[in-house]
């Protein structure tokens, strides 16, 4: 497994899990051109020529990123890939804070968040949409 840049050309490959993963709450291929056209860092990880997972940071200024999203196929997962896209991400983010937001019911997310020193920050009422699910803010001292 190998983790690279994410390009134009990897977008059409995570559409399928992004659907899987996430269905309707899921991104948009015009979400991520959006993503890639500012210029946030965006990672792959890719087997055997085939993106198993990838993951986004967008850094705000000297002091502040955020995790855009982590994402691993499910025939993928428990293979430590959510921990390598996560550590890639945070070797980005360098000195800075780094915020994301989970879904408050998406424990594992947030057990692999705390065992990398995140910790809850606050709620964000009926973030994730259509379904209206809350997003627990994390948070990561630099």
């Amino acid at each position: 497994m190998m983790i690279e840049r994410f390009r134009w050309w990897h977008i059409a490959e995570v559409l399928p899990l992004e659907e899987d993963l996430f269905g309707p709450e899921k991104w948009s291929a015009t979400m991520f051109w959006n993503e890639l056209a500012q210029r946030n860092f965006y990672v792959v990880a890719v087997e055997d020529d085939r993106v198993l997972g990838y993951a986004g940071l967008a850094v705000v200024d000297d002091e502040e990123s955020w995790v855009q999203n982590i994402a691993v196929r499910r025939d993928a997962q428990q293979r430590g890939l959510g921990r390598a896209l996560l550590e890639t991400l945070l070797e980005r983010a360098g000195k800075r804070k780094v915020l994301l937001e989970v879904a408050v019911d998406n424990q594992p997310a947030q057990r692999l968040y705390a065992r990398y020193d995140f910790e809850p920050v606050g709620i964000r009422r009926g973030y994730y949409q259509p379904s209206n699910t809350d997003a627990l803010v994390m948070m990561r001292d630099a």
